[in-house]
């Protein structure tokens, strides 16, 4: 039903030709990560357009967030109208058009019901509801730039896979494009309406698929290991607490527990530190380092070290989750068995 409904979009979308002519589309999030926990009622599809020459400029200490603005004579002509005033490009002058576009274009989706919901704040995406009772499935299009240019200064110590992917296996990530999406860093009381976020999704999921220090770990004939397993079971404790405190850890999301579960494979990068039958000590121990980035309300981003996923002025809501996940370690998951 999903791919029905985005394979029509893109081929509208770029059949227009002009601004979103080269779009084209990658699945990213937990169900094409194969980490998926619980429905599979939500859909992350990025919309990806290449972009040539960009002028990246740093807009905090975060090393995350970026104004953009074009070299001289860019290719992408098409694109000059997204300028703001200052000659950036802004961000929600982009998603606007493109929300236009699909606005008009799920009018003419014959096979299914779609309604495009109310923009959210904040929110890089623009939401699709599909009808599928006796639920619905939500599907966020994602718009992201996909830059084939060195990577900016701020990831020079971050993906630090040697020991784990091996050093190779850092080049060859590294030799990759990077994504800007459009998002707004909340650490901004002033919400600044031109700014992209750095986004390394393509090469998050491709750690997910082929996360072993051998070449055959969990291959059909290879042996199996259990950090996915590890990474779906906090997932959905997380889950299941954020339906429980909705508003206490409103803060947190699955990239928290996804950030903390890379450096957990960095911190123990042998496949024989994950055995499949180790199931349940791997994930306590994995759980426990998340606890302690949570005490310390200290979890670097794994691309960008210097970008602090859990800042100190969220202390009071790291100490909450610190606290349920304690209790819930401490008495056998009382969660899991509900």
């Amino acid at each position: 039903l999903v791919n029905g409904v985005v394979s029509q979009l893109v081929q509208a979308i770029s059949g227009k030709g002009g601004t979103f002519g080269s779009i084209k589309r990658q699945g990213t999030g937990s169900y094409y990560e194969h980490v998926k926990v619980s429905e599979p009622n939500e859909f992350d599809i990025m919309l990806l357009m290449p972009v040539e020459r960009l002028q990246l400029d740093e807009c905090d200490d975060t090393g995350a967030f970026y104004y953009l603005s074009f070299k001289r004579n860019p290719k992408e002509k098409h694109l000059l109208k997204f300028l703001d005033e200052e000659g950036k490009l802004s961000a929600l002058k982009m998603l606007q058009a493109l929300r236009e576009i699909i606005k008009q274009e799920v009018k003419n989706i014959k096979d299914a019901e779609v309604t495009v919901k109310r923009k959210k704040a904040r929110s890089p995406a623009i939401t699709l509801q599909i009808r599928n009772p006796p639920a619905d499935i939500s599907v966020d299009i994602i718009l992201a730039l996909e830059v084939a240019q060195s990577w900016p200064l701020s990831t020079q110590d971050g993906l630090r896979v040697e020991q784990w992917l091996g050093r190779k296996g850092r080049l060859l990530h590294r030799s990759k494009s990077f994504y800007l999406v459009a998002k707004q860093n909340k650490k901004d009381k002033v919400l600044k309406e031109n700014t992209w976020r750095l986004s390394f999704s393509h090469i998050e999921k491709d750690m997910l698929n082929n996360h072993g220090s051998s070449k055959t770990c969990c291959e059909s004939d290879g042996p199996k290991c259990c950090r996915k397993g590890c990474l779906k079971l906090l997932k959905y404790l997380l889950e299941q607490l954020k339906m429980k405190y909705t508003k206490e850890l409103d803060k947190f999301c699955s990239y928290h527990v996804k950030t903390a579960y890379f450096h957990a494979c960095v911190k123990w990068p042998r496949d024989t530190e994950w055995q499949w039958g180790d199931l349940e000590h791997c994930f306590q121990k994995y759980l426990e380092y998340f606890l302690e980035c949570l005490q310390r309300s200290q979890l670097p981003h794994f691309f960008i070290p210097q970008y602090n996923l859990l800042s100190p002025q969220d202390r009071a809501s790291n100490n909450f989750l610190a606290r349920q996940l304690s209790y819930q370690l401490n008495n056998r998951f009382p969660i899991f068995q509900e």
